[in-house]
Protein backbone atom coordinates (compact mmCIF):
# COMPACT_ATOMS: atom_id res chain seq x y z
CA UNK A 1 0.00 0.00 0.00
CA UNK A 2 1.43 3.04 -1.47
CA UNK A 3 1.37 6.17 1.30
CA UNK A 4 0.05 9.16 -0.28
CA UNK A 5 2.67 12.19 -0.43
CA UNK A 6 1.60 15.84 -0.32
CA UNK A 7 5.05 17.99 -1.27
CA UNK A 8 5.03 21.85 -1.68
CA UNK A 9 8.15 23.61 -3.43
CA UNK A 10 8.41 26.99 -2.47
CA UNK A 11 10.80 28.20 -5.72
CA UNK A 12 12.45 31.17 -4.95
CA UNK A 13 10.05 31.93 -2.21
CA UNK A 14 10.51 32.91 1.19
CA UNK A 15 12.67 34.44 4.22
CA UNK A 16 12.79 33.57 7.69
CA UNK A 17 9.23 35.07 8.11
CA UNK A 18 8.26 32.11 6.07
CA UNK A 19 9.22 29.67 8.75
CA UNK A 20 6.03 30.29 11.14
CA UNK A 21 3.98 28.67 7.99
CA UNK A 22 5.87 25.98 8.78
CA UNK A 23 4.88 25.95 12.61
CA UNK A 24 1.69 26.30 11.55
CA UNK A 25 1.10 23.43 9.19
CA UNK A 26 2.74 21.34 11.79
CA UNK A 27 0.27 22.17 14.52
CA UNK A 28 -2.60 21.80 11.74
CA UNK A 29 -1.03 18.20 11.06
CA UNK A 30 0.30 16.81 14.03
CA UNK A 31 -0.53 13.13 13.10
CA UNK A 32 -1.08 13.07 9.38
CA UNK A 33 -2.62 10.31 7.30
CA UNK A 34 -0.19 11.28 4.26
CA UNK A 35 3.55 12.22 4.17
CA UNK A 36 4.33 15.84 4.47
CA UNK A 37 7.05 17.35 2.17
CA UNK A 38 8.48 21.16 2.00
CA UNK A 39 11.02 21.94 -0.30
CA UNK A 40 11.89 26.19 0.73
CA UNK A 41 14.85 27.76 -0.78
CA UNK A 42 18.54 27.04 0.00
CA UNK A 43 18.53 29.30 2.68
CA UNK A 44 16.05 27.99 4.80
CA UNK A 45 16.60 24.41 4.71
CA UNK A 46 18.31 23.93 8.21
CA UNK A 47 16.30 26.35 9.85
CA UNK A 48 13.09 24.94 8.22
CA UNK A 49 14.41 21.36 9.20
CA UNK A 50 15.14 22.81 12.66
CA UNK A 51 11.61 24.02 12.78
CA UNK A 52 9.90 20.53 11.75
CA UNK A 53 12.28 18.36 14.24
CA UNK A 54 10.19 16.01 15.52
CA UNK A 55 7.19 16.94 14.01
CA UNK A 56 5.45 15.13 10.81
CA UNK A 57 6.72 17.67 7.91
CA UNK A 58 9.91 16.58 5.49
CA UNK A 59 11.83 19.16 4.50
CA UNK A 60 13.74 18.81 1.08
CA UNK A 61 15.58 20.57 -1.16
CA UNK A 62 14.88 22.12 -4.66
CA UNK A 63 17.95 20.72 -6.52
CA UNK A 64 21.51 19.51 -6.09
CA UNK A 65 24.79 18.77 -7.88
CA UNK A 66 25.85 15.84 -9.41
CA UNK A 67 29.01 15.84 -7.95
CA UNK A 68 29.48 15.00 -3.92
CA UNK A 69 31.88 17.84 -4.03
CA UNK A 70 34.47 20.27 -5.76
CA UNK A 71 35.20 23.30 -7.57
CA UNK A 72 31.38 24.45 -8.36
CA UNK A 73 30.56 27.45 -7.08
CA UNK A 74 27.49 28.32 -6.50
CA UNK A 75 25.81 24.74 -6.77
CA UNK A 76 25.26 22.52 -3.44
CA UNK A 77 25.56 18.65 -3.12
CA UNK A 78 23.36 16.58 -1.98
CA UNK A 79 25.80 15.32 1.23
CA UNK A 80 25.36 19.10 2.00
CA UNK A 81 21.20 18.61 2.34
CA UNK A 82 21.10 15.66 4.09
CA UNK A 83 23.95 17.61 6.53
CA UNK A 84 21.14 20.25 6.47
CA UNK A 85 18.49 17.97 7.92
CA UNK A 86 16.90 17.65 4.10
CA UNK A 87 15.50 14.27 3.13
CA UNK A 88 14.46 14.81 -0.14
CA UNK A 89 15.43 16.96 -3.13
CA UNK A 90 13.53 17.91 -6.14
CA UNK A 91 15.26 17.00 -9.71
CA UNK A 92 14.31 17.59 -13.56
CA UNK A 93 11.72 19.86 -12.42
CA UNK A 94 10.75 22.27 -16.02
CA UNK A 95 11.99 25.14 -14.79
CA UNK A 96 14.95 23.60 -13.97
CA UNK A 97 15.65 21.87 -17.56
CA UNK A 98 14.14 25.27 -19.17
CA UNK A 99 16.06 28.06 -17.58
CA UNK A 100 19.49 26.02 -16.93
CA UNK A 101 19.14 23.48 -19.77
CA UNK A 102 19.26 20.15 -18.28
CA UNK A 103 18.79 17.28 -20.11
CA UNK A 104 17.39 14.13 -18.67
CA UNK A 105 20.75 12.34 -18.55
CA UNK A 106 21.73 15.32 -16.44
CA UNK A 107 18.57 14.96 -13.99
CA UNK A 108 19.71 11.20 -13.47
CA UNK A 109 23.04 11.60 -12.67
CA UNK A 110 22.09 14.48 -10.23
CA UNK A 111 19.23 11.63 -8.99
CA UNK A 112 22.26 8.53 -8.49
CA UNK A 113 24.02 10.88 -6.18
CA UNK A 114 21.25 12.14 -4.34
CA UNK A 115 19.65 8.61 -3.90
CA UNK A 116 23.43 7.30 -2.78
CA UNK A 117 23.58 9.93 -0.44
CA UNK A 118 20.40 8.61 1.10
CA UNK A 119 18.00 11.26 -0.36
CA UNK A 120 14.42 10.22 -1.51
CA UNK A 121 14.64 12.10 -5.54
CA UNK A 122 11.54 13.29 -6.66
CA UNK A 123 12.02 13.80 -10.32
CA UNK A 124 9.74 15.68 -12.52
CA UNK A 125 8.41 14.99 -16.16
CA UNK A 126 6.08 17.00 -18.20
CA UNK A 127 5.59 17.63 -21.62
CA UNK A 128 4.80 21.59 -23.17
CA UNK A 129 1.92 22.87 -24.61
CA UNK A 130 2.84 22.00 -27.96
CA UNK A 131 4.15 18.83 -27.28
CA UNK A 132 0.74 17.93 -25.79
CA UNK A 133 -1.66 19.44 -28.95
CA UNK A 134 0.91 16.91 -30.96
CA UNK A 135 -0.23 14.35 -29.62
CA UNK A 136 3.24 13.29 -28.65
CA UNK A 137 2.78 13.22 -24.35
CA UNK A 138 3.59 9.46 -24.07
CA UNK A 139 6.60 9.88 -26.23
CA UNK A 140 7.77 12.85 -24.34
CA UNK A 141 6.88 11.47 -20.90
CA UNK A 142 8.50 7.94 -22.50
CA UNK A 143 11.70 9.57 -23.04
CA UNK A 144 11.93 11.33 -19.65
CA UNK A 145 11.20 8.57 -17.45
CA UNK A 146 13.38 6.28 -19.13
CA UNK A 147 16.61 8.59 -19.40
CA UNK A 148 16.02 10.44 -15.86
CA UNK A 149 15.25 7.97 -13.76
CA UNK A 150 18.62 5.66 -12.69
CA UNK A 151 18.73 2.12 -12.37
CA UNK A 152 19.36 2.70 -8.10
CA UNK A 153 16.09 3.57 -7.97
CA UNK A 154 13.11 2.10 -5.46
CA UNK A 155 10.19 2.20 -3.71
CA UNK A 156 11.79 3.97 -0.96
CA UNK A 157 14.12 6.35 -2.51
CA UNK A 158 12.08 7.36 -6.01
CA UNK A 159 8.91 9.70 -6.25
CA UNK A 160 7.44 10.52 -10.62
CA UNK A 161 6.25 13.51 -10.39
CA UNK A 162 3.85 14.42 -13.43
CA UNK A 163 3.48 18.29 -14.15
CA UNK A 164 2.49 19.13 -17.81
CA UNK A 165 4.72 22.85 -18.22
CA UNK A 166 1.28 24.04 -19.95
CA UNK A 167 -0.41 23.71 -16.45
CA UNK A 168 2.08 24.85 -13.87
CA UNK A 169 0.85 28.11 -12.63
CA UNK A 170 -1.24 28.88 -15.37
CA UNK A 171 -4.60 27.99 -14.09
CA UNK A 172 -5.17 25.29 -16.84
CA UNK A 173 -5.59 21.65 -15.67
CA UNK A 174 -5.67 18.82 -18.08
CA UNK A 175 -8.49 16.80 -17.78
CA UNK A 176 -8.91 13.65 -15.22
CA UNK A 177 -8.99 11.31 -18.19
CA UNK A 178 -5.50 13.50 -19.51
CA UNK A 179 -3.74 13.02 -15.91
CA UNK A 180 -4.94 9.09 -15.79
CA UNK A 181 -3.62 8.39 -18.99
CA UNK A 182 -0.05 9.72 -18.11
CA UNK A 183 -0.36 7.62 -14.75
CA UNK A 184 -1.21 4.84 -15.75
CA UNK A 185 1.47 4.72 -18.34
CA UNK A 186 4.23 5.62 -15.50
CA UNK A 187 3.02 3.27 -13.49
CA UNK A 188 3.09 0.38 -16.21
CA UNK A 189 6.82 1.87 -17.56
CA UNK A 190 8.06 1.42 -13.97
CA UNK A 191 6.80 -1.96 -13.45
CA UNK A 192 7.60 -3.42 -16.95
CA UNK A 193 11.32 -1.37 -16.46
CA UNK A 194 11.86 -2.43 -12.11
CA UNK A 195 9.35 -5.37 -11.78
CA UNK A 196 5.80 -5.45 -10.15
CA UNK A 197 7.39 -4.98 -6.50
CA UNK A 198 9.21 -1.83 -7.21
CA UNK A 199 7.25 -0.51 -10.19
CA UNK A 200 3.65 -0.38 -7.68
CA UNK A 201 5.59 1.09 -4.91
CA UNK A 202 6.88 4.12 -6.21
CA UNK A 203 4.26 7.06 -5.34
CA UNK A 204 3.11 8.75 -8.56
CA UNK A 205 1.99 12.88 -8.24
CA UNK A 206 0.64 14.85 -10.03
CA UNK A 207 1.57 19.07 -9.89
CA UNK A 208 0.59 21.73 -12.20
CA UNK A 209 -2.31 23.94 -11.08
CA UNK A 210 -3.44 22.18 -7.70
CA UNK A 211 -5.75 23.92 -5.67
CA UNK A 212 -8.06 23.62 -2.66
CA UNK A 213 -11.03 23.24 -5.29
CA UNK A 214 -9.95 20.92 -7.51
CA UNK A 215 -7.40 18.85 -5.34
CA UNK A 216 -10.81 16.03 -3.85
CA UNK A 217 -10.85 15.51 -8.13
CA UNK A 218 -7.40 14.87 -9.13
CA UNK A 219 -6.71 12.28 -5.92
CA UNK A 220 -9.58 10.36 -7.19
CA UNK A 221 -7.69 9.94 -10.32
CA UNK A 222 -6.31 6.05 -10.78
CA UNK A 223 -2.35 5.97 -9.67
CA UNK A 224 -2.16 9.41 -8.63
CA UNK A 225 -0.78 9.08 -4.56
CA UNK A 226 -0.67 12.78 -4.26
CA UNK A 227 0.76 16.15 -5.57
CA UNK A 228 3.69 18.31 -5.96
CA UNK A 229 2.18 21.76 -5.15
CA UNK A 230 3.96 25.50 -6.13
CA UNK A 231 2.21 28.42 -5.15
CA UNK A 232 -0.56 27.00 -2.84
CA UNK A 233 2.29 25.32 -0.44
CA UNK A 234 3.85 28.53 0.47
CA UNK A 235 0.95 29.15 3.15
CA UNK A 236 -0.35 26.94 5.70
CA UNK A 237 -3.95 28.34 4.72
CA UNK A 238 -3.74 26.94 0.93
CA UNK A 239 -1.92 23.50 1.57
CA UNK A 240 -3.87 22.12 4.73
CA UNK A 241 -7.23 22.31 2.44
CA UNK A 242 -5.28 19.95 -0.57
CA UNK A 243 -3.62 17.64 2.80
CA UNK A 244 -6.94 17.33 3.55
CA UNK A 245 -8.53 16.30 0.31
CA UNK A 246 -5.51 14.09 -0.30
CA UNK A 247 -6.29 12.12 3.70
CA UNK A 248 -9.87 11.69 2.36
CA UNK A 249 -8.88 10.30 -1.10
Amino acid sequence: MRRKLAAGNWKMNGTTEALQELSALQATHSDPNVDILICPPATLIAAAAQTCQGGPVMIGGQDSHEKSDGAHTGDISAAMLRDAGAKAVILGHSERRAGHHETSEDVRAKARTAQAAGLMTVICLGESLGQREATNTLDIIGAQLSLSVPDSSTGENLVVAYEPIWAIGSGMTPTADQIGEVHDFIRTRLESRFGPGVGRSVRLLYGGSVKPDNAAEIFSISNVDGALVGGASLTNADFSPIIEALEKA
